[in-house]
């Protein structure tokens, strides 16, 4: 036995997990560029933009679909509600589909879950642009949405893996600048190419193909695999191989549950906890109505929110040590009082008698608000439920994503019947009523989590974490190219 393997198998670096049998567990040393929150600046931004790209060109997807609607209802001879139904199924599978799609980068990594689904959604556009009538549309507008989801959900997650806490604020904010300001970008170009009597509906497609297919070159070329449990499993299978010791194990490998298992809770998870948890349920209700009416109306605002979000970052730095997960939620209280009356301006002032300066101020407003409360949805939420973020974001995107089905399948008939004033009206006094959501987090938050199981188990956990003295190793494979 060599120097190299004597040091490695000593018994100070073995963890027993039974009385029979012993392992040895391989973790990244401290600094390890392999550890994806080791990565250099220039990869860590190059995988960051990526996944902010495939943000944006989900979100345009969507609003560039719904804005051509015209033009594909006289191609095809279909009714509006049909066409609608492709603009809601869309939103479904981005509400459902994540309840699945984490189990899978937690089983195959997320890099081949972004190549996966970026390649299918691809092929779903090409679908759309040559359906021969309305139902193929619909169908590819589903699969659209599922296979979207896939990458889209975990983005999030993504940004997480490779920049730590108090790094994330910039990171986050470009997450939701480039969805809500790609919303309104797609439904402009959208407009303008469905506009054309040479072009129609089907060219919005095929512009988005030829951007979609250009992504997918990137995550090929681009993308490197962020989840680390992945990286220390493929490095622990090349140590086994190499050393011919069968005991080497990553974490990941040690009581590893089944893929059906992994599902199951994937499943799950993100329903119990926005079933039993008021900061999911809050939160969800909130950013569900929200982007609900974003649905709807549809980017002024989303650059005003972006440079809002990061002053919040500045305020989250300077107070975190009093507030806590708290600290995250300055602009939103700012935001939930900006929301209901940029809609009261929008509504009474959509009118031809008034100055059209007027109704823009509202809805830039309006938007504005609502790139604030996205960005910090994502993060409050993260930062509250460490470990389990993945699964309240997932159970969060539900509800978002249910709303953002409903809204458009009834806004047409509430508008002819109370006019857009009325209706308007009613979901500024809505969001009036939900107005306290951010306010009592921001107060009593810290005490709403010390009565969660959840938050205690997550709380325990870092203890334990915090309280491990177990020893790093460092990886054979490493050891032999050192020496070489």
């Amino acid at each position: 036995m060599d120097d190299t393997s004597k040091r490695i198998s000593s018994p100070s670096c073995v963890t027993h997990v039974s009385q029979e049998q012993e392992f040895i567990l391989i973790k990244f040393d401290e600094g390890d560029a392999r550890d994806p929150i080791n990565f250099s600046s220039a990869r860590k931004w190059s995988i960051t933009l990526i996944c902010c790209a495939f943000a944006g060109i989900t979100a345009a997807a969507s609003s560039s679909y719904s804005i051509s609607y015209e033009s594909m209802m006289k191609d095809l001879n279909c009714t509006r509600l049909q066409a609608t139904l492709g603009l809601s199924l869309y939103a479904i599978g981005f509400g459902i589909i994540p309840l699945i799609s984490s189990s899978f980068s937690e089983e195959c990594g997320r890099r081949p879950v972004y190549i996966m689904s970026s390649a299918m959604f691809f092929l779903a556009q090409i679908m759309n642009a040559l359906a021969p009538n309305i139902h193929t549309v619909i169908v590819s507008r589903a699969l659209q949405g599922v296979f979207g989801s896939c990458g889209a959900a975990l983005i999030g997650g993504s940004i997480a893996d490779i920049w730590q806490p108090h790094e994330r604020g910039l990171p986050m904010s470009l997450f939701a600048f480039s969805s809500i300001f790609s919303f309104g970008l797609g439904s402009a170009f959208g407009g303008l190419i469905s506009a054309s009597p040479h072009l129609g509906w089907r060219w919005v497609q095929w512009v988005h193909a030829m951007f979609t297919g250009t992504f997918v070159l990137g995550v090929i070329f681009v993308m490197n695999e962020t989840r680390s449990s992945i990286i220390l499993a493929q490095i622990t299978k090349d140590t086994r191989k190499m050393t011919g010791d069968p005991r080497y194990r990553s974490s990941a490998e040690i009581d590893k549950p089944s893929m059906s298992s992994l599902v199951k809770t994937s499943c799950t998870r993100p329903l119990y906890l926005l079933l039993t948890e008021p900061i999911v349920q809050s939160f969800s209700l909130w950013i569900g109505f929200v982007w609900g009416i974003v649905y709807c109306l549809f980017d002024v605002g989303a650059i005003i929110g972006f440079v809002l979000n990061m002053h919040q970052e500045k305020l989250y730095r300077k107070h975190f040590p009093i507030k806590g997960q708290e600290a995250r939620l300055y602009m939103p209280c700012v935001a939930a009082v900006v929301l209901p009356v940029s809609m009261f301006i929008y509504a009474w002032t959509a009118s031809p008698n008034i100055p059209w300066i007027a109704p823009l101020i509202g809805l830039t407003a309006f938007m504005t608000g609502t790139s604030v409360i996205f960005q910090v949805s994502i993060l409050y939420i993260a930062d509250c439920y460490g470990p389990y973020a993945s699964s309240a974001q997932a159970g969060q995107s539900l509800a978002r994503n249910l709303m953002a089905l409903m809204f458009p399948l009834f806004t047409q008939q509430m508008f002819a019947g109370m006019t857009y004033k009325w209706g308007l009206t009613l979901w500024a006094l809505i969001s009036l009523v939900m107005a306290p959501t951010p306010w009592v987090l921001f107060f009593y938050g810290s005490k709403i989590r010390s009565r969660s199981k959840v938050s205690r188990k997550i709380l325990e956990a870092e203890q334990q974490e915090w309280d491990s003295t177990t020893p790093v190793i460092a990886s054979p494979v490493e050891e032999k190219c050192m020496q070489v």
